[in-house]
């Protein structure tokens, strides 16, 4: 259990920037022709063919880097099952018969992005304290024991009792000061 909780935020990290990569590039086909179009590129302005595209280049970036993640994601799932209820869906029920399988898979890659976040590896996860409570720079510290005595990263001098509240000394919730 320990390993898949660590590894967890990495590999939802990896499902968030190979998604958003690839639905970038669908986007990046269809405004500019590279690198394979197969139906060509979409004329600029054209009503939904653009507008989507527009929305899987820029939404599939911002969710590369993670950045804004959530939002971007809202809008890429939305787009991918407007896409699928419009143009797929009315030609049969199934994905697999109307050739919607994958709209319907972006949208509900990007519904789960919107529900868990960026993962480990983001641009809001450089600055957000609240999903991490502190920047990276304090988790850096943290880390290198940087702000703690010697005495205290022993442990010589601090105790850590079960179920314990701090005495508003400082210390970390759940470590208390040995008596003298």
């Amino acid at each position: 259990m320990p390993f898949r909780k660590a590894i967890e935020p990495h590999v939802l990290a990896l499902f968030r920037m190979v998604v958003g990569l690839l639905f970038a590039v669908h986007g990046v086909s269809s405004l500019f022709g590279v690198p394979a179009v197969i139906t060509g590129t979409v004329p600029p302005g054209t009503w939904p063919g653009w507008y989507a595209a527009v929305i899987q280049l820029i939404g599939g970036g911002l969710v590369v880097l993670g950045a804004g993640t959530r939002v971007a994601a809202l809008i890429c799932s939305g787009s991918m099952a407007y896409a699928y209820f419009t143009v797929h869906q009315p030609q049969a029920l199934w994905p697999i018969q109307n050739n919607g399988d994958l709209s319907a898979l972006y949208a509900w890659a990007f519904l789960l992005l919107v529900v868990t976040g960026p993962g480990a590896w983001s641009v809001e996860g450089l600055f957000d304290r609240s999903r991490y409570g502190r920047n990276l720079a304090a988790r850096h510290a943290e880390r290198k024991g940087a702000g703690r005595n010697d005495a205290q990263r022993d442990g010589a001098d601090v105790a850590r009792p079960a179920g314990s509240a701090t005495g508003g000394d400082g210390l970390p919730p759940g470590l208390i000061r040995r008596p003298p």
